[in-house]
């Protein structure tokens, strides 16, 4: 999640939560970016998903700085923490499937929908994507 739009750029549903499936979700976010990302600060924590050689590696070859948290500490993942129940809710609470294959199919309009339709507080009431040409034009703060 881009922590200054709420802009969900990139994800990977998956079975295992590997180094493959985060690499999965990087990789989509820098195509969403148009390949170039320098000076991206992605904020994880330990994981081994996120500390894995190949992960590391990634980021390294994209000017992606990495920083982790300190064991204990959510106040990093804070906003994309509170993300996850939201997307939990609708899909698996308001919204029933008959396969995981569904649901998987399910996500990707869900989160197309939360970044282009959805309207957000920190976003000046504006959708993530609307925000972010918002930013880019000067005329949002």
């Amino acid at each position: 999640m881009d922590m200054a739009s709420r802009r969900v750029p990139g994800f990977a549903p998956g079975e295992h939560h590997d180094a493959q499936l985060a690499y999965g979700a990087l990789a989509m976010a820098v195509a969403a970016r148009g390949g170039q990302v320098p000076g991206v600060i992605f904020c994880t924590g330990q994981g081994s998903e996120y500390t894995a050689g190949a992960f590391r590696a990634a980021c390294q070859r994209l000017s992606i700085s990495q920083p982790v948290g300190r064991p204990g500490s959510a106040l990093d993942n804070a906003v994309i923490g509170s993300w996850h129940p939201t997307l939990e809710f609708e899909l698996r609470r308001l919204e029933h499937f008959a396969t995981r294959s569904a649901a998987r199919a399910r996500v990707p309009a869900w989160i197309h929908d939360y970044n282009h339709n959805r309207r957000h507080p920190a976003c000046q009431m504006m959708s993530p994507v609307d925000y972010e040409r918002a930013l880019a034009a000067g005329e949002a703060a």
